[in-house]
């Protein structure tokens, strides 16, 4: 059986749907340093376990969702739409 994602928008779609666009972080204050920008742009932790990260849904609503996923299981346990619920923590 195919992966479904719980869009809040179309309801439980096959993930084929969706284009995953990475880590769901917060994002620097606009006075943060340089180095902050830096981390935050190009570093990525590569977890083990649950995680948030931005799926966009192309060929549905086509609306910017927080997608909840356990990277070593694959499971989805929830979704958000990003302007919502501000998406940002990882």
């Amino acid at each position: 059986m195919a992966s479904l994602i719980p869009c809040p928008h179309c309801g439980r779609r096959p993930k084929e749907e969706f284009t995953i666009k990475g880590a769901a972080l917060e994002r620097p204050g606009p006075d943060a340093g340089q180095a902050a920008w830096m981390d935050y742009v190009y570093l990525r932790d590569n977890p083990r376990g649950a995680y948030r990260e931005y799926w966009h849904h192309t060929s549905g609503c086509r609306r910017w969702l927080v997608v909840s996923r356990n990277t070593a299981t694959h499971d989805v346990t929830g979704a958000e739409d990003a302007a919502a619920g501000k998406g940002g923590k990882a």
